[in-house]
Formats: C-alpha cells, structure tokens, sequence
C-alpha cells in the first residue's frame, strides 16, 4: 500500500480499525487464482505477537477448502467519505483546491487457518454475535434461538482464522490541510450526516505521529 508520512495510521487508528464491528476482504491466493470473500470478522489481539482475526464463511464456499500459496490477506475498510474544495477556507483565499476523498484503511497481512470444530465455531459466533449486538437496547444472543437450530447452523459454516504477520495501515483524513480548511471539512461532513468521517478526521488532527511500534 502507498502510505505517504503524513497518513501513517498510529497505533490508535489501527486498534480502532481491528476491533470496530464490521466486515472486511479476506483475499487468499491459491492454485485456482484470486480468492475474496467479504467476512465478519473478530480480532483477538492474545493471538501470537500481534493478535488475529476470526471469522467464518459458508461451507459451500470453495475459499476455505481451496490450499494458499502464501500470505493471505485481510482488507479492513473505515469510514470513508468524498471532500469537497468548497468547505476549504483556502479555496476563497487563493483557489488553488481540488476534491479528495478521506478514508483509513488495514491491509492485514497473515497466515491462514481452517477451524472445523463446533466448539471453536460456537465461540467465534458467540463473540461475533456479542461485538455487534451491543449497541442494541436488548441485545440478541445465540442462547435465544433454539439449541438443535443452532447446532445445524454451525455445521454450515467453517471457521476462518489470519494469524497476523504484518499490519499496514493508512488513515487518509485531511492531515496536509491547514487547521482552518480541516474545520470545513468536519463542518461539511457533518453538515451531509457524515458523523463517522468527521470525528475520524477530528481525531487524526489531535493524534501525534507514533512510531517503532508493533502495530504500525
């Protein structure tokens, strides 16, 4: 990934991108090509030195069942969002803007393993179910539906786990802006109901640059 200085993503952003409820592109190659499913996934930072990420997909699906050449990889998208040159202060100073687009970004590098078992699927599901379930005034939970439908759901699903090797992660927010066209940018986004965008952007302007970390 191109990741110039000033969109570095810190430790910070990176956790943040890791542990939000969400989905990502789990990409393998294998002897058939490119494989890509879009997956749920759950981080488990207790994993090895930088953590994993559990998923699973459907049995059906080829991908797990397909041998992986290499690293495999993990495409964790953020929030992101279209900026206009019109919120900039700078576009009535001197004119020289134009349009960009803001987003953060994980490539997430490692190796792959297949789980099969129930208690590791029921595990995964359980704390998947849990991660997403939380901001619900009453939260579902696998124990509400009935214990035999459970169990057949489980035997149509494989266990997906990324030992992380590697982490490259960008943050994209407006950093190379002057303090007064960032304040456009947050006013505009939040203007279009964008509130995700527009405090990703107000907390990369407060984050100091951090490095010689594990993470970045």
């Amino acid at each position: 990934m191109y990741i110039p200085a000033h969109f570095a993503a810190g430790p910070d952003a990176i956790r943040d991108l890791l542990t939000r409820p969400g989905a990502a592109n789990l990409v393998t190659m294998t002897s058939q090509g490119l494989l890509a499913s879009f997956v749920p996934f759950v981080y488990d930072p207790s994993v090895g030195e930088l953590g994993a990420l559990h998923g699973h997909v459907a049995r059906t699906n080829t991908q797990w069942s397909e041998p992986t050449i290499g690293e495999s990889l993990v495409i964790i998208q953020g929030a992101d969002a279209y900026v206009s040159p019109s919120w900039y202060a700078s576009k009535a100073e001197h004119g020289r803007v134009v349009p960009t687009w803001n987003y953060s970004t994980a490539h997430v590098y490692g190796t792959l393993a297949v789980h099969d078992d129930v208690a590791w699927l029921g595990h995964q599901v359980r704390r998947l179910t849990k991660l997403n379930e939380a901001p619900f005034e009453r939260p579902w939970s696998v124990e509400d539906a009935p214990e035999k439908y459970v169990a057949g759901q489980l035997r149509a699903i494989v266990g997906v786990e990324l030992l992380i090797t590697r982490i490259e992660a960008k943050a994209k927010l407006s950093q190379n802006r002057p303090d007064t066209d960032i304040d456009g940018v947050i006013a505009g986004l939040e203007a279009r109901g964008q509130e995700e965008s527009a405090a990703d952007v107000a907390r990369a302007r407060l984050e100091k640059p951090q490095r010689d970390t594990g993470l970045a």
